[in-house]
């Protein structure tokens, strides 16, 4: 009696009044196929797999772009490593060279860290006594020109009364100066830790690159497949070589130029012939740019000594310029690249876009591994189409 006194309720809760209760649906004729079930109130089931797949979207989309913020974040990071990287294959010929040599690698990659030194530790040399000796000069001269800024008579103060360069100095620096001269030595300071700092991140990173590079190699290679693996690592030593080849070459034409500029500088009577000479080796490793910009900044410093000293000095690097595409360029990259002029501009434009001076320089091993890697796997499949 209990049972069936609340069956009887549950139907009349359910089952409005008036209404025939609902029987089991009648099998479909044989033959037709089965109807696809589906509520007459809005179709919520024939809804749900277009949230579901839009739902799949919005989360791809949202963790795409929390990868994306990282990796701008890590940025500067990874610039490092891909210098890091590249300084470590361009050196290898030199490693490899010692170790045929029967010298162990820990000892070859010693080897080429010493030298290195003594290169960094010479460019010191060259570069920070005449720099210290003209901050001298300048903190030594500034009392004198504060002194003429008040002088009306002089030339200074002329220029002071026309266009009140004090006043603006001081709203520059931020008022009184006191927070705009804290911010600036803040900033300063933060600059050169930064700096230290990437200097010895590339330097470490470099040196474990340098010690590990065929254990690195090995390792990547086990992700291409075995009956590909043999190829793979040709076309990889391939890469790696011509690009060491070709940083090889590029240092042989910086060091010509930067030789070619302190000799012009010492005859012509620029000041800092040295450390001229070695800014325009170090900014002809750019390559196009690089050396355009170093004779840029040398007839700039050639204002110094006069104005047809300074036009014989771009005289001077428009002609080497012209020796250096034509002549000095082609001898010392014969034997290791060879790309379109066209396609070695575009490479550095994009590269000097997207990661500054670290992009620009290693743009042209980028473009010829690229070149090499068409040339094996796509060029042929599409010859064969």
């Amino acid at each position: 009696m209990t049972t069936m006194a609340s069956g009887e309720v549950r139907r009349r809760l359910f089952v409005p009044e008036g209404a025939a209760p609902a029987s089991a649906p009648a099998a479909p004729p044989a033959g037709e196929p089965a109807a696809v079930t589906r509520r007459d109130a809005g179709g919520v089931l024939a809804s749900v797999p277009w949230f579901s797949a839009g739902l799949r979207l919005a989360l791809g989309a949202l963790a795409g772009w929390f990868l994306f913020e990282q990796l701008l974040r890590l940025e500067a990071l990874l610039t490092l490593l891909v210098l890091s990287a590249f300084i470590a294959v361009s050196l290898e010929p030199v490693v490899a060279a010692l170790c045929r040599r029967r010298l162990r690698r820990g000892w070859a990659v010693a080897t080429v860290l010493s030298v290195f030194l003594v290169f960094a530790a010479g460019f010191l040399v060259l570069v920070v006594p005449p720099v210290s000796r003209e901050a001298g000069v300048l903190m030594r001269s500034v009392p004198g020109w504060l002194q003429q800024l008040h002088d009306h008579h002089s030339a200074l103060g002329r220029i002071e009364d026309r266009y009140h360069l004090v006043a603006r100095a001081k709203q520059a620096l931020g008022g009184d100066g006191g927070p705009g001269v804290l911010g600036g030595v803040l900033g300063a300071g933060r600059l050169l830790l930064d700096t230290v700092t990437s200097l010895v991140v590339v330097v470490t990173v470099t040196l474990y690159f340098m010690a590990g590079l065929p254990a690195i190699k090995e390792f990547c290679y086990r992700f291409v497949a075995g009956s590909r693996r043999e190829r793979a690592r040709e076309l990889t030593e391939e890469i790696l070589s011509r690009t060491g080849r070709y940083m090889l070459g590029n240092v042989v034409t910086s060091a010509i130029a930067g030789i070619a500029t302190a000799v012009w500088c010492a005859a012509v009577g620029v000041p800092y012939a040295a450390a001229l000479g070695v800014f325009v080796a170090l900014m002809d490793l750019v390559p196009i740019v690089g050396s355009t910009v170093g004779g840029v900044v040398v007839s700039l410093v050639a204002l110094a000594v006069s104005w047809p000293v300074a036009f014989a000095t771009a005289g001077f690097y428009v002609g080497f310029r012209l020796l250096e595409d034509y002549l000095i360029m082609p001898r010392t990259m014969q034997f290791a690249v060879d790309v379109h002029p066209f396609v070695t501009v575009v490479a550095v434009l994009a590269g000097g876009a997207l990661m500054g001076i670290v992009g620009a320089l290693v743009a042209v091993p980028a473009a010829v591994a690229l070149g090499l890697v068409l040339d094996e796997f796509a060029f042929p499949r599409l010859d064969g189409r």
